[in-house]
């Protein structure tokens, strides 16, 4: 018989952006460190079908998993913490929720029944939230101990509501015993007062307690240290354990949060109060890991070159498997936010990128900053400094050196020139019509892990440590392959394409000519994970050390000029 798959939902009240997504990885963290298998997901109540359609500003980036799902970037957090892949499955938005019904609904499957949100949505997604639980997969591989579901939204609004009642639902068919709902909320401090304020923990609560949801733990977010006296009354107006109060004071680090929680004894008391299995927590590794995070023994400045930076969340994969480089070589790096449109001109290139030591130019969509990506890569490749582009970064290092090197006249992308006279980066034929608006923009994509092939020898292969690897795509345009034989004669190595060559994947300049300028047609952030560095983004920031300390010794080695000598070697 199998064992019964617990469940543990995360809900969020008062304000939006408290961090749920963190607190329910760091507990994800915390639970699998006592050798619990653990799955996440998260519920999003848009109607979007998914986030790949959304403008980064309002949605943050989107990210991909290995089976080819676009996400919320909270997925990123779940495999970061948790060490693991997760499939498209741990994503569920009101859109796909809807969709489903309406097409049962088309086919004749309710049988004549008025369909309506309950039960009829509210059972579609009791059935996703069940899908990993044991008895339920359709798979083969060992059914998780604990299932820790994050529900998006705020409570009290209204698009939220199927979800919670969902989860109360799950909770009556399975037993209090199996279900825990963690509560995370905010404790404000109001400075003319000098008070932290309860009374919005407790609204939240009762907010709750009307859908029929009592809240087995809080987790209280503030700017400082809450003390007992507050918890206790929380504890007592709110209903809850004392135990399962517990505070998230605002950390200098996001990996500070697994500790943060552990200390207050959340993970504790959830594992005892759903009878779980457990052992001791092991912190060795993670200790490594928060040694690095705030003792680290070097510094890098790296310069992000994009369009979204008013919003770094749509670059969080990014800027994490950065960090994470630095972990990897004792490094703290520091981001250089430059809009690339700041870098249209070589001057306007030195004065936004001067002093940095290294590049990364990641990905995106649209002609908006392009010009300004191509001289960032200028800048970077004739100065020497270290740059790793990112899909749209390998489609723009291509056309820059088309135009500045290979001297390709006029070389650009289809999806920003359709009528380019020398169309360097161009979509796959077959996939022609749906560009043009023949089909829906979501289905369009190289989406998922795509195996490559890299060339004995090339930089990116001494890397990686090896020539086959998979990345994770998300992109509809390609290097044109009738302009591979060009680009090559004049310089640019491509060093990576898919198994059978048709496909470009990678693209380097040869070490004798660039220290490290190369980029990849994927998404290698989305595999990276804060104590296992990514090998690219690793890559990045030892070519820029290295190139800190040859700068170093340059100044050393500086001839000294004395009045009225020659220079003196």
């Amino acid at each position: 018989m199998a064992v019964q798959t617990k469940h543990i939902f995360v809900t969020g009240g008062v304000a939006s952006s408290l961090g749920k997504g963190l607190t329910a990885s760091s507990l994800g963290r915390l639970l699998t460190a006592r050798g619990l298998r653990v799955t996440m997901q998260k519920l999003d109540p848009y109607i979007n079908v998914d986030p790949g359609t959304m403008n980064p500003f309002q949605h943050g980036e989107v990210f991909v998993t290995e089976d080819g799902a676009e996400t919320d970037l909270d997925i990123g957090h779940y495999e970061r913490f948790l060490d693991a892949n997760l499939s498209g499955r741990a994503n569920v938005t009101t859109g796909q929720v809807y969709s489903e019904v309406i097409a049962k609904e088309r086919r004749g499957e309710y049988l004549g029944d008025t369909v309506q949100v309950i039960p009829h949505i509210t059972n579609e997604i009791q059935s996703r939230m069940r899908a990993e639980a044991a008895g339920n997969r359709t798979d083969s591989g060992p059914a998780p101990d604990v299932i820790i579901t994050e529900i998006g939204g705020t409570v009290g609004d209204i698009e939220s509501l199927p979800f919670l009642e969902s989860a109360r639902q799950v909770r009556h068919e399975l037993g209090r015993d199996n279900v825990f709902f963690l509560h995370v909320s905010l404790v404000p401090y109001l400075a003319p007062s000098g008070e932290l304020k309860t009374k919005p923990t407790q609204h939240s609560v009762a907010a709750l307690r009307q859908l029929g949801i009592q809240p087995d733990a809080l987790v209280l977010r503030a700017d400082r240290e809450i003390p007992d006296s507050i918890r206790r009354k929380i504890s007592l107006m709110c209903d809850v354990e004392p135990e399962g109060v517990a505070a998230a004071v605002d950390a200098p680090s996001i990996y500070d949060i697994p500790k943060v929680l552990h200390r207050d004894g959340l993970d504790a008391y959830v594992v005892r109060r759903l009878g779980l299995n457990f052992r001791d927590v092991d912190w060795a590794d993670w200790d490594r890991l928060l040694q690095r995070v705030h003792q680290p023994e070097h510094e890098v400045e790296i310069a992000l070159v994009g369009k979204y930076i008013d919003l770094p969340d749509a670059y969080l994969s990014v800027t994490e498997a950065m960090r994470a480089g630095g972990f990897h070589h004792d490094a703290k790096v520091r981001i250089r936010w430059v809009a690339s449109d700041d870098c249209q001109t070589d001057a306007g290139a030195q004065r936004a990128l001067g002093g940095v030591d290294a590049v990364l130019v990641p990905g995106g969509f649209g002609v908006r900053g392009i010009e300004g990506k191509l001289g960032a890569l200028k800048w970077a490749r004739e100065k020497g400094v270290p740059t790793l582009g990112i899909c749209l970064g390998l489609q723009c290092m291509v056309i820059e050196y088309a135009r500045n090197v290979a001297g390709i006249e006029g070389a650009s992308s289809t999806e920003f020139d359709p009528q380019s006279p020398a169309p360097v980066i161009a979509t796959m034929e077959e996939q022609k019509a749906f560009v043009e608006g023949a089909g829906d923009l979501g289905g369009t994509m190289r989406l998922g892990s795509y195996a490559a092939r890299l060339d004995e020898g090339s930089v990116l292969a001494e890397t990686y440590g090896a020539t086959e690897v998979d990345e994770r795509h998300r992109h509809r345009y390609e290097v044109n392959n009738a302009y591979r034989e060009q680009l090559e004669a004049a310089g640019l190595s491509i060093s990576g394409t898919s198994p059978d060559g048709t496909l470009v994947e990678f693209v380097e300049l040869p070490r004798e000519v660039h220290p490290y300028y190369v980029s990849t047609q994927a998404h290698p952030e989305f595999k990276s994970r804060p104590h296992r560095a990514h090998p690219m983004f690793a890559g990045l920031v030892e070519a820029a050390l290295d190139r800190q300390r040859g700068n170093r010794l340059v100044e050393v080695e500086r001839p000294r000029v004395d009045a009225g000598d020659e220079p003196v070697y």
